[in-house]
């Protein structure tokens, strides 16, 4: 039977990013989630089969924010549309408290499935075979998440880890007191940029 009133896939979705922000991954759960939206916990099992779906959804809510996911049509140049989709793929997990950890694991829904051909299309259209080009947009998305774990994880411990610094590198390690000098001065979205653009440069469709 199904529930009473106004409660739909969409708001239970909301109120659970909403939740999250306020109590992490951790704190995260049906019961509590249940009781914000002053409902029983059953009642969330006619919308998500369990908490693993629930996740999904959140997470392809997360993506509303992610404005260049559609590749645009004609010619384009494709280094700069992965670059950009990447970038604002790391903004849309960063909206959110915990929200690579939520990512993390989940796979295209059936109803991703004509963005996922987009994405693979524009690629194989200049050159990549289909499975290459499926195969870069998953590293990509693996390395966003990466990325953002680190990223959130390290905000979330700023607290312990105030006075720590880095360990001085003395004479018996030059390249690392080189390499670290080029770094330590780069914004977060500047080293994100630089490490993108490593990975992006290195890309062509095999001979």
């Amino acid at each position: 039977m199904r529930p009473e009133g106004k409660l739909t896939r969409d708001t239970v979705v909301r109120a659970a990013l909403d939740l999250l922000n306020e109590v992490g991954m951790d704190g995260l759960s049906t019961r509590l989630l249940a009781a914000r939206l002053g409902v029983q916990s059953p009642t969330l099992y006619w919308h998500f089969r369990n908490k693993r779906a629930l996740l999904d959804a959140m997470a392809v809510a997360m993506l509303a924010q992610h404005k260049h996911v559609w590749p645009p049509e004609g010619e384009t140049d494709w280094r700069a549309w992965l670059t950009l989709n990447v970038r604002s793929f790391r903004h849309a997990l960063l909206a959110y408290r915990d929200g690579a950890r939520v990512h993390a694991g989940t796979g295209p829904l059936a109803e991703q499935m004509p963005l996922a051909e987009a994405q693979v299309g524009l690629l194989c259209r200049h050159g990549f075979a289909p499975a290459d080009a499926l195969c870069i947009m998953i590293a990509l998305s693996r390395f966003v998440v990466g990325w953002v774990l680190e990223e959130q994880a390290r905000a979330t411990d700023a607290a312990d880890r105030a006075g720590q610094t880095l360990p001085e590198v003395g004479p018996e390690a030059p390249l690392m007191a080189a390499a670290m000098a080029g770094i330590l001065g780069d914004s977060p979205d500047a080293a994100f940029d630089r490490a993108l653009g490593y990975f992006i440069a290195g890309l062509k469709p095999a001979e």
